[in-house]
């Protein structure tokens, strides 16, 4: 062997070795900028919907879709993205996904405009990973986890569960028993089939292949189709919600755009973690912190 083939064996070595060592610190370094995220949004929230008595679960839902709109359409015209136009057909594909995070959306704000952090929404998000392993195994999307990481999964999630909800759930609201479960549903069954419809757009001929940020817009695009009607024939109609805000207050308009900005950004993330990687890391994504917390508090 010449030490020309040695030399680059032993650049492919290096590189390798770097590699493994870079992506689990990067995986690592992306649930902690998401944790500490969801956390200041979360601070934002219980600040924000108490103080100003502004719980209005469909319109903030509805609000969270905008900023993406507006940011997605922005770079495309700086020309710093390539959007494809949003088309009917691509609409349909990403329909399910889009209904089933709207309401996800409106549930979880109600849930947390109701009862905050002691109710029984955050704590069935622990759920999360699990419900989307199995919908994952019944649909057969790509990057199935392997039966073992599947198991953790479970155990991980079932003890975090039970380590919650003998130390936190306070005075749950009869609804929230059946909306939480329902919120979970929702979320792993969408995030599994924005799984499906990326491969889906895969089998495609490549000039007509929708990529990530072009699902993500339709996808975002038929949300908004959805929340717009359902916030115009609710009862907190847009001449209530414009009503019930202090719009004359700086610190109100900054509270109410921290809460936007934090959101679209967090379920950005999600939606390209279960289109990037798998369903199941999404959910992991979004239910890291949960899944953590009860076991620092046995420390």
């Amino acid at each position: 062997m010449s030490s020309v083939e040695k030399l680059r064996r032993a650049e492919a070595g290096l590189l390798s070795h770097t590699l493994n060592l870079l992506v689990p610190t990067f995986g690592v370094l992306v649930l902690v900028t998401y944790a500490l995220c969801e956390e200041l949004r979360n601070f934002v929230f219980g600040i924000f919907v108490p103080q100003y008595h502004y719980s209005f679960p469909v319109a903030l839902s509805f609000g969270q879709v905008l900023p993406s709109l507006f940011f997605l359409n922005l770079l495309h015209a700086l020309g710093l993205v390539r959007l494809r136009p949003f088309s009917r057909s691509l609409g349909e594909k990403m329909l399910v996904p889009a209904l089933g995070l709207g309401i996800h959306d409106v549930l979880v704000t109600w849930a947390k405009a109701s009862s905050l952090d002691s109710g029984l929404s955050p704590q069935t998000q622990l759920l999360l990973p699990s419900a989307t392993v199995g919908l994952s195994y019944c649909l057969k999307v790509p990057s199935l986890p392997s039966v073992h990481v599947s198991v953790l999964i479970a155990i991980l999630s079932g003890t975090s569960l039970v380590l919650t909800v003998s130390q936190e759930v306070t005075g749950i609201p009869p609804l929230e028993y059946m909306y939480a479960p329902l919120a979970v549903l929702l979320h792993s069954l969408s995030l599994t089939f924005l799984a499906k419809v990326l491969e889906a757009e895969q089998r495609q001929p490549l000039d007509s292949r929708a990529s990530v940020l072009d699902l993500y817009y339709a996808q975002v695009v038929t949300q908004g189709c959805v929340l717009g009607p359902l916030w115009l024939l609710h009862p907190d109609g847009p001449w209530t919600v414009v009503g019930g805000g202090s719009w004359h207050s700086l610190l109100f308009l900054g509270y109410l755009l921290a809460l936007l900005l934090l959101s679209t950004a967090l379920k950005l993330a999600v939606a390209v973690a279960a289109l990037c990687i798998s369903p199941v890391a999404a959910a992991l994504l979004h239910s890291a912190r949960q899944l953590i917390r009860p076991f620092f508090r046995l420390l």
